[in-house]
């Protein structure tokens, strides 16, 4: 999934828009690590407690707004932003935004190209012409031991 904060992406045409996608998580603060970060921030410097917690909800809601672009057809996101705000004193809300789209790649010749997109439609086009076969399945040579079958269990009456 291409994520930019962007209103386009270079080498790419927006085919399609879902409209708006995003993630949003609220926190609260553990005492442990806030009474730590507030001494810690007493000598200044980075409050790793603090940081963590901030760096997770951003992974967390960005997965959360990814889910839900692939849900409604997305293959990229636009214009993403985060936003965070207070909740009282011990809360936070992280939420993640954009707009969710369905990019092509354009390939070589085409006006607005990058070395990115044609590398990405003439691998495209070299896959449909040469498609990989499905893999057989691996039958053990003549004389090999066959693994064990594990056994199954009796169904379960409720």
């Amino acid at each position: 999934m291409l994520i930019v904060t962007s209103n386009e992406i270079p080498g790419h045409r927006i085919d399609a828009v879902f409209g708006e996608v995003m993630g949003l998580t609220v926190r609260s603060r553990d005492i442990g690590s806030q009474m730590l970060a507030g001494f810690r921030s007493l000598g200044g410097g980075e409050l790793p407690e603090m940081t963590k917690a901030l760096y997770e909800s951003r992974q967390e809601v960005m997965a959360r707004m990814v889910n839900e672009a692939q849900q409604r057809g997305a293959n990229a996101i636009v214009a993403m932003r985060f936003d965070t705000s207070e909740m009282g004193t011990n809360w936070t809300e992280v939420c993640a935004y954009g707009t969710a789209v369905y990019v092509l790649p354009l390939g070589e010749g085409e006006p607005g190209a990058t070395g990115q997109s044609i590398y990405l439609t003439n691998a495209a086009a070299q896959q449909a012409q040469n498609p990989a076969p499905p893999a057989a399945p691996q039958q053990p040579s003549p004389g090999q031991p066959q693994p064990p079958t594990p056994p199954v269990a009796p169904p379960t009456q409720f």
